[in-house]
This record gives structure tokens, sequence and C-alpha cells, in this order.
């Protein structure tokens, strides 16, 4: 391997990127940064093989920036497209992109899942020149018509491996198609497949390879522990490595292990947090940002993470579930140790998976076995303890504070939600913050009177049954109201209350007296007697509850034909009492014609 150069501007690299990695304190290039920078800078596809964490971000970003010469991007046409497999990679590629792309006014931004489109929408509309994408978000803003690819300079595939074995190579494939045919493509990975060789001879023309095979010395140490402990001893195993390390990465199977975990940490007086597909996008954030701050000492995450992190200062890396994969082992693992510095990595070896541990160390090239957990094998590796990491306060806007949660409402305690429930306290059952009215008021009335008229019932008007008039402000008052007075009524007729609306003339009342006896027949007939009057309704009562007067009398019955002895049909009349009626049938049994 040739010696490498001294500075970046022994590459090639143009003065005004040099002058800002100069105010970030980087200086001397990487091996894979000299190795593929030259070719980068000269328009050439490059394919790049490095072990994570030896620097291609730089080695890419450096070539992909030198290149973006001329005016800004075109609204929705960006000209740079970095395409990787985690949102989290995406992240954290677009902040170390930020800072090269500063030396030449370039907007970057990062697009993938997790968050909304609006912002989104909002940069691409406003144009974007270096855009860090995963597939699927992509693809998604490409068919609602929010981004085009036909304005694409540079294409970067970073851990193209990962995003093979995570299964986006066909929407990477159809995302390529959609880019002009003269870019440039520069492609950078841990590990190089088959998979990788089909994207390498389909779509770079004639690239330079290169290569870095990496010594151990040059790694930085790296030392595996294969410990032998029981299901239930796990968890205080690993609390013992992070006590003993510092910050460290745990890696466990399934996503609500990954939970567990983080919890039982927390029992056992570690900080943690935890990280997995299930989490939303801002609380991923968090608990990355936590862990970088000093704010937590253990990240317990899934393989998502395990090429999503790249957190300077990870001391161990925990295997609670080792992978089954070897290529998740080395992913896992290459969280520590990386860029020259000192790791442990401890896989955890229960007695169900003592034959695939085996395995697997054949085939990362490990010695084969386990031995008893031994804390001091950590402590010869990476020195004494270090001290507990004290967090520094995160960042907010001016004027924030703690008072809002990420999504914009008010956070438990703040001063906002502290202003809020003085004044509502005594609407949602809570205690008044002092300074609040003694009665419990709030802009919309007494709450409290409101919940005494609700719990008395309806009919009711204050904290008893009785028919006093309410405390309640008038429009205020909820069921319970006192009845509203009846508007006075015309003069009543004989029998009626003269208080409140006078009855309406109600059919024939109840109950009704029996009709008097209809005249006699001629000699001979007999008569037959009304029927009773059927009752009449009663008159509605005032609104004030008073009585009404009693309905008006029903017409007289009409009288009646009877067979008289001698063949005759004379007329008699049946019932002329109040509420008397004719009979409902005429001689013969036929109804009479209305």
């Amino acid at each position: 391997m040739p010696p490498a150069p001294h500075s970046f501007a022994d590459l090639g690299v143009p003065s005004d990127i040099v002058g800002v990695l100069d105010a970030s304190g980087i200086t001397a290039p990487f091996p894979i940064q000299a190795m593929t920078l030259p070719d980068a800078l000269a328009g050439r596809d490059v394919c790049g093989k490095a072990p994570t964490g030896s620097g291609k971000t730089l080695a890419f970003g450096i070539g992909a920036v030198a290149r973006l010469d001329g005016p800004p991007a075109q609204p929705r046409r960006p000209r740079v497209l970095v395409l990787t497999p985690t949102r989290e990679l995406a992240s954290q590629v677009a902040a170390e992109l930020r800072v090269l792309a500063s030396a030449r006014r370039l907007r970057v931004a990062a697009f993938y899942g997790g968050v909304g489109y609006g912002p989104q929408r909002a940069a691409l509309a406003k144009g974007v020149d270096v855009a860090v994408a995963c597939p699927g978000r992509l693809a998604d803003l490409i068919d609602q018509g929010d981004v085009r690819l036909d304005a694409i300079e540079v294409v970067v595939l970073d851990e193209a491996d990962r995003m093979a074995d995570m299964g986006f190579l066909p929407e990477v494939k159809r995302l390529l198609d959609r880019t002009p045919e003269g870019r440039q493509t520069l492609l950078f990975s841990a590990t190089l497949d088959g998979d990788i060789d089909v994207l390498v001879r389909r779509y770079q023309h004639d690239p330079a390879r290169h290569e870095l095979e990496v010594d151990e010395e040059d790694q930085g140490t790296a030392v595996h522990l294969f410990w032998r402990v029981s299901s239930g001893d796990r968890v205080d195993q690993t609390a013992v490595v992070v006590s003993v390390a510092g910050p460290t990465v745990v890696f466990t199977r399934t996503k609500h292990g990954a939970d567990r975990v983080a919890r039982q940490l927390e029992q056992r007086g570690v900080r943690a947090v935890a990280i997995h597909g299930d989490r939303s996008q801002k609380q991923r954030e968090r608990a990355l940002d936590a862990f970088v701050r000093g704010a937590a000492d253990a990240l317990v995450a899934t393989d998502v993470a395990a090429r999503g992190i790249h957190v300077d200062g990870v001391r161990a890396v925990v295997h609670f579930d080792p992978p089954a994969d070897p290529k998740d082992y080395v992913h896992r693992s290459g969280r520590t140790a990386r860029a020259g510095a000192t790791g442990v990595v401890v896989t955890l070896v229960t007695a169900d998976k003592a034959g695939a541990v085996k395995r697997l160390q054949r085939e990362v090239d490990q010695p084969v076995g386990s031995v008893e957990p031994d804390p001091s094998a950590i402590v010869a590796v990476l020195g004494p303890t270090p001290p507990r990491r004290e967090a520094p306060p995160r960042s907010r806007p001016t004027g924030e504070g703690r008072s809002r949660r990420a999504d914009g409402t008010a956070r438990e305690g703040s001063t906002t939600a502290r202003s809020r429930r003085s004044t509502t306290g005594a609407a949602t059952g809570r205690p008044a913050r002092k300074g609040a009215p003694a009665d419990g008021t709030s802009p919309r009335g007494p709450a409290r009177e409101r919940r005494v008229h609700a719990s008395a019932g309806p009919g009711t008007s204050g904290p008893s049954r009785s028919s006093g008039p309410s405390s309640a402000p008038d429009g205020l008052a909820r069921p319970g109201r006192p009845a509203k007075p009846g508007k006075p009524g015309k003069p009543a007729k004989a029998g009626a209350s003269a208080l409140g609306r006078p009855a309406k003339p109600g059919k024939p009342g109840k109950p009704g007296k029996p009709g008097k006896p209809g005249k006699p027949a001629r000699a001979g007939a007999s008569a037959t007697p009304g029927r009773p009057a059927k009752p009449g309704k009663p008159g509605k009562p005032g609104r004030s509850g008073t009585p009404a007067g009693p309905g008006r009398p029903g017409k007289p019955g009409k009288p009646t034909r009877t067979e008289s002895s001698t063949g005759a049909a004379p007329t008699a009349r049946r019932g002329g009492g109040a509420g008397s009626r004719p009979t409902s049938r005429a001689p013969g049994g036929r109804r009479p014609p209305r």
C-alpha cells in the first residue's frame, strides 16, 4: 500500500473544501480516502471496499461536492443522489455532507420514512443540491411527482451490501434506471458479494476498484469474548459489561426484546435507551441523541441499527442474542474499535445457542469455544472503568425550554401546562396552581358548580333538590335548570286555572258521565238505553305545572230507531247526556252512511 499523503490538498481536493475540513479539525485523510479521492475527483466511477468506520462517508462526500459547480439545483431536480439503507445512516450522512457543502452554499436534505411528507416536499420545491435518501421514501416522492432524477450528476450507493440484505436492490435498480446515462456512480460497502457485483456490472462504467485490507494494527484492537451464561443471567452480565466498559451498544434479536432489555437494565441502575423499527423516527432520533450526548450509557438495538449507527467512542458491543448470519456479526461488532480505537465485543452464549455460536466462530475466524464471564478481561483491554458521562444540556429553541413535546403539545410540568392547569384545575379535577382563583373558576364559568348541578339530577337548581334560584350565571347551568314560568294565558273557562296558559279544549272528558236515557218510544216499543260516553282526554297542563280545566262536554247523542211490536220503526233518542254519541250500527246490522 503506498504511503498516505499528508493532506487533502495533496489529493487534489479544492481549496474551499480543504478550508472547511481544516476548520472541523480534519487535516489528514484516511487510507480509503487517499485511495479513492483522486479517481472520484477525476470523474471516474469508483467501487470501494472498506470496513465500517474507515471513513467512507468523507471519501464519497468530498468527491461528490467537489464536482458541483455552476448554478444551484432547480426545484425538484437534485444534482447528487446518495442512497442509504437506514434512516439513521441517512441522517448522519446528511449531517456530514452539510459541513462539506457549506463551502459552496449547497443545500443538503435527507429523505426517509417515519416522518411527514410536508417538510420534505417543501425542501424539494425550493431546490436541493444533494439528496440523501432511503429507497422506499424516494420512490414514494417520485410517484407523487415531488422529485425527478433526470438532472442527477453523481449517484452514491452507501452500504450497498446492506441494502441488498434488506431487499432494497429491486427498488435501487428502478431508481438508478431513472438517472441519466452519463452520471458518475460511486459505490462503497464493507463487503462485496454477488448481488453487489450485479450493480457494478450494470450501472458502473470501467470503475476504479479499491479494496482496503486493514491489518489488526491499523484497524485498532477489537477483542472478541464469548461468555458462557444461563438465559436468566444475561441481563446481569450485560449490566456488568456496561459498568466496566462504559458506552455500550447491546444487540437483541427482536424489537420486544430490545424494549425489555432496556427496562431491565434501567432496573439495575444502567441508563439505557432502545432503538428498533417499531419506534417512530422521532423516538429513534431522541434515543440516539441521548446515547451520543452521554445521557444514556447503553443503546439497546436490533439489527436495524447495525448499519445505521455511526457513533464515535463506543467502547463495547454486547451480542445479547448472537446473530445467525456472520455478516450481521461483522456489522454489529463494527460499532466499536472504529478508526483505530480500542473496543471489546462480548457474545453471551446460552446452552441452546452453543452449537450455532461455534459455527459462527468458524465463519468469522474466531477461536471456537466459550469461557466463564470475566470482567477483568475487559479491563485488561480498555483500562480502568471511565467516569460516568454527564450529558450536556440538549439545545432547544429560545423560550421553549422543556415545555413542548415533539408533536407540539405542552409537556407535563412545563410552564405552559402549569398555566393552563391553573385555570382549568377545577374542571379537570386537578388541584389548582398557587395563585389561581380560590373558587376554582375558569374563563368558561364555575365548573365545580356545574358538576354539582348535574349530580343533583333534573329539576334541581343547586346542590339540593330545593327550588331555590341557581347560583350559576345565566346560560351556564347544566341539567337541573328551573322551569321557565308559563306565559300568562287568556281567561280560562269555568273550572280552568287562572295561572298558566289555558288548556286547549280536550276531546270528550275523562271519565264522562253516562248519557241520559232517551225519550220513551211509542207504545209497545222498547227503547234502547244510550251508551255511556267515552271519557274525554284531560287538557294539557300549563308549563308552570298547574292542572288544566276539564274538557269540553260532548255533543248529545242522536236518537236511534227501534222496532215496535207493530213493525213500525219509531225514532227514539238515546242518552242525551254529555259525552253521548249515536249508536254504531243502523237496523239490520249495516253501518249508517257518513
